[in-house]
């Protein structure tokens, strides 16, 4: 990372903040820096224009390379605080499902490449419970020795989860527990994940989420909104996760609609209006 300026078409809550960092086109100053070369990260397929326009601005100054998951080029070795800030982990890479949604089997081809294992708390692995036992032992193992609460951010499949797992996590006593409703066929594996969990003592602290897909081919209000009480049911606050496409076009109505079901007490505010009243294990799961 020394002498490596690394330049972002925008600012997200997962940017790295260090000085060698940018999210823009070059000013005077930067012009004068002692640096080796510009590496331009870029996430969001939508970005890719701005990215390029950014490539073309640096590449005048310095060596340059554009890269990064909407380039569709295969994810190397994970190096803390390169492309994300410091604390967030990723451990491995690939899933061995070819969800249609997804273009990390596109990118990284199909299973799961697991990676040396470096420190950190906030995990944003693709599919961590897709990895062999004895790399998830290691993982839990380097978050057992973090000064932070571990966050699961990368969503857990539930239909991968065992009752070691549950077990271990409840050692760990995570901040949150993220896991994923995108496919009908997720539906009963997250109820079963959510029984699993509540007998394994992990209720209400930390909330359990689910991310939740909407707004892609042939989906509904109707149909989502049925997806965020399945949720609640199975015992996780659910998490809109906006489907956009490579272009990132996406309606109003279901930008709003995501909106009303991303924090928790939005999601507390929505199940109330459908329902009249909440399933006693909705309180404690959004004291967030």
């Amino acid at each position: 990372m020394t002498n490596i300026l690394r330049v972002f078409p925008r600012q997200t809550n997962d940017s790295p903040d260090d000085e060698l960092v940018r999210f823009g086109y070059p000013s005077l100053l930067d012009a004068m820096l002692d640096i080796r070369e510009v590496h331009i990260s870029v996430t969001f397929s939508w970005d890719l224009p701005r990215a390029e326009s950014l490539y073309k601005a640096w590449s005048k100054l310095f060596p340059t390379k554009l890269g990064g998951p909407a380039t569709g080029q295969k994810g190397e070795d994970f190096v803390p605080g390169m492309y994300l800030k410091r604390g967030i982990v990723i451990t491995s890479r690939g899933c061995p499902n070819k969800c249609w949604f997804c273009l990390v089997w596109k990118r990284e081809g199909q299973g799961v490449r697991e990676l040396p294992i470096t420190e950190g708390w906030d995990l944003q692995d693709d599919n961590l419970l897709a990895c062999s036992d004895e790399h998830i032992k290691k993982v839990f193992a380097m978050l057992g020795r973090q000064n932070h609460r571990p966050l699961f951010k990368g969503g857990l499949e539930a239909k991968r989860l065992k009752k070691w797992h549950v077990e271990e996590l409840a050692k760990l006593k995570p901040q949150r527990l993220f896991f994923a409703y995108d496919t009908p066929d997720d539906r009963e594996p997250l109820f079963e994940a959510g029984k699993m969990l509540r007998d394994g003592g992990i209720i209400g602290t930390p909330p359990l989420r689910a991310y939740v897909l909407v707004g892609g081919k042939n989906d509904t209000f109707e149909k989502a909104q049925k997806r965020m009480l399945d949720c609640v049911d199975a015992g996780f606050t659910p998490f809109a996760m906006l489907y956009r496409g490579e272009s990132g076009a996406t309606s109003k109505e279901w930008k709003k609609f995501a909106c009303l079901w991303t924090s928790p007490l939005s999601v507390f505010a929505e199940v109330q209006k459908l329902r009249g009243k909440v399933s006693k294990m909705v309180g404690p799961l959004l004291r967030d």
